[in-house]
């Protein structure tokens, strides 16, 4: 007999993985919770997030509770057997967790970047390998012991879609299992070990390219920010959203922008950052050949923040 599951999550990555998780053999998903619709797009308007709008495509019931608190009437009136944790952006009380086990998919290898970002924080620290976690929730943050974890290599060029994507492929299948197993009353655990790093959330602050660092650095950033963040960076005062990069050999000096043939190139604190995918203010996103062709007069002379 398959395990009731509720759903707990909210952004584009949960969303993907409820579409999944909702025919993996063995698993019921019997109600989706996920955050209120919350303010977006230029004209603020509020907008359900990818999790309710999954949830309303897959034909399941929903729920955007304020508190998470707020949703055990609904998960003891469903039999609910375990809850499946995506990248939900609450806090579960100790009330849920005494009750039920909530399973996490984390997507990092804990306890290395427990918290908001841990893709988004692992490309910009350079790492070379990441790890996706199944773990049993407690009440500290990303702290429970884990079920299952699977590592794999990053690429020096793979920004976080293709991250979140490859830990997605590899930590479905154990996700589904532990959830067979915690439902059943028969989830093996081994607790974390090792001393912990945190991802905090991505402010604006770290959305910003400051040209008087390294390229290699520069390039981490942009990379952890692509494709659903954006990095930016101000030519002449107008920020622009930099969603590819290459670091380059040689170019010009710190701050200063060349163009050599169709690439544009910016000189940076050590080494040069070749910019492959720009998009200008109001404007779509486009590789930089198509910038340059649209670009009346002459280049930016420096960045200017």
């Amino acid at each position: 007999m398959a395990i009731r599951v509720a759903f707990a999550g909210t952004n584009w990555w949960a969303a993907e993985a409820l579409e999944r998780l909702s025919a993996a053999p063995g698993l019921e998903i019997v109600h989706v919770v996920s955050q209120p619709d919350r303010p977006a797009g230029r004209g603020r308007k509020p907008a359900p997030p990818p999790v309710a709008l999954a949830a309303t495509a897959l034909g399941l019931p929903l729920a955007q509770p304020e508190r998470p608190a707020e949703a055990l009437p609904l998960l003891q009136r469903d039999r609910v057997e375990a809850v499946a944790v995506v990248a939900y952006g609450e806090l579960v009380p100790r009330s849920l967790l005494d009750l039920l086990p909530f399973v996490n998919l984390h997507p990092s290898a804990l306890p290395r970047w427990r918290g908001a970002a841990p893709i988004e924080r692992a490309l910009m620290a350079g790492d070379a390998a990441s790890a996706v976690a199944a773990m049993l929730l407690v009440e500290a943050l990303d702290a429970g012991p884990v079920a299952a974890l699977e590592r794999f290599d990053v690429g020096p060029d793979d920004d976080a879609g293709a991250v979140y994507q490859r830990a997605l492929e590899l930590g479905l299948a154990p996700f589904a299992r532990a959830l067979r197993d915690a439902g059943s009353g028969g989830l093996a655990t081994v607790p974390q070990v090792g001393e912990p790093t945190y991802a905090a959330k991505i402010t604006a602050a770290d959305r910003v390219l400051d040209a008087t660092r390294p390229a290699s650095e520069l390039h981490d950033r942009v990379r952890a920010l692509s494709p659903h963040i954006g990095a930016r960076l101000a030519l002449d005062g107008a920020p622009h959203t930099i969603w590819r990069t290459r670091v380059a050999a040689g170019g010009p000096a710190v701050g200063l922008l060349e163009r050599d043939g169709d690439a544009l190139v910016l000189g940076t604190g050590a080494g040069a950052l070749e910019l492959c995918e720009v998009q200008p203010p109001g404007g779509r996103r486009m590789p930089a050949a198509d910038w340059l062709r649209g670009l009346r007069g002459a280049l930016p002379a420096a960045i200017v923040e």
